[in-house]
């Protein structure tokens, strides 16, 4: 089958004749792959960043974390999925016995893997192998292939959003930095899950054109200073909170600006550093919280979200024999909503 491998660090990923994978649990899965969603965190693979968090995976290995499609093949214990059906696939299949698992929280899962990103093959391929665990089906008859984005960068927003949902109320501000693959999501999610007023910043004014369109209250162009002073014009203030979709290139120091007394900061992007003094934070008595892409039940949850129609994704397609060009196109900041590379 044809797959797209990383086979060098800080080198292009290169497309391969790979063996088809085989069924060798009871509860494996094989899906025909129809979209794998382009993230920034490839970028991140093929930079090196997940190197030694991730214990140094053997090179090569297939990419791609983001996949949606039809189930091919099933394992014997598997009764919930046949051939044919559509799904999205949460990106790290989980065991279901540890106590993070059994508290809901298997993105924690201690015996978890993580297929395109560990060394373990991901959906950059025809054919990719998973777990039951891991399988949320589609409605009957849905195009699953716009949709895989939505299996990392849809929950991290999702995930994030729901996390801070209870902290808002009506007309407090919160500011999203960044409306791209994971900040689109996040303009749609506060404002049908909160109350909250949504002030966008970015770089782009196209970009925050496409966010007032996702319905964002305002929007700020980032320029010389980040968008500090226009976010505080805005608030008469600070913000409630800051979600930081970028978390890197100086978004973690002028989000600290940005915030109010008492605010949270939500880091959803990653790549730079966030420094805080003890003193500041007692004195803003300001509050941090990571987030790590979301658990089977928040996937499944905003699947159904998106069926309703309440959140939509804004991606564009490609063949996946271009996955090159798409991430420089996605590094450059080309790419306006999400990409996703079809088989």
């Amino acid at each position: 089958m044809k797959a797209v491998q990383i086979v060098g660090y800080n080198e292009p990923v290169k497309l391969v004749d790979a063996p088809e994978p085989k069924i060798e649990s009871p509860t494996d899965v094989i899906v025909r792959i129809g979209g794998a969603g382009v993230c920034r965190t490839d970028l991140h693979i093929l930079e090196g960043i997940w190197r030694e968090m991730l214990g140094n995976p053997t090179l090569p290995y297939t990419i791609g974390h983001e996949n949606a499609g039809w189930i091919e093949e099933v394992g014997s214990a598997v009764t919930t999925v046949k051939r044919g059906d559509p799904v999205i696939l949460h990106p790290q299949p989980s065991c279901g016995l540890c106590r993070a698992c059994r508290s809901g929280n298997d993105m924690h899962c201690v015996n978890a893997f993580f297929p395109g990103l560990d060394g373990h093959a991901g959906g950059y391929a025809q054919y990719m192998k998973t777990t039951i665990r891991a399988v949320v089906p589609l409605a009957a008859g849905t195009d699953p292939v716009p949709l895989a984005p939505y299996a990392d960068a849809g929950i991290t927003a999702y995930h994030a959003v729901k996390k801070i949902a209870p902290d808002t109320y009506p007309g407090c501000v919160v500011v999203v930095i960044g409306v791209g693959g994971l900040g689109h999501f996040g303009v749609q999610l506060l404002k049908t899950m909160t109350p909250a007023k949504v002030l966008a910043v970015d770089m782009s004014e196209e970009r925050l054109a496409f966010a007032r369109r996702l319905g964002a209250d305002h929007g700020v162009l980032a320029g010389a200073d980040g968008g500090v002073q226009g976010v505080l014009d805005y608030t008469n203030g600070g913000a409630d909170i800051v979600m930081d979709y970028v978390g890197e290139k100086g978004t973690p120091e002028t989000a600290r600006k940005m915030l109010r007394k008492g605010g949270t900061y939500s880091i959803i992007g990653y790549g730079g550093t966030v420094e805080r003094t003890a003193l500041e934070m007692i004195f803003r008595e300001l509050r941090i919280v990571g987030n790590l892409v979301g658990s089977y039940n928040d996937l499944a949850e905003l699947m159904e979200l998106a069926h309703q129609g309440r959140v939509k994704i804004e991606s564009v397609e490609f063949p996946l024999e271009s996955a090159n060009d798409v991430l420089h196109d996605l590094d450059v900041g080309k790419i306006v909503g999400r990409a996703v590379l079809r088989p």
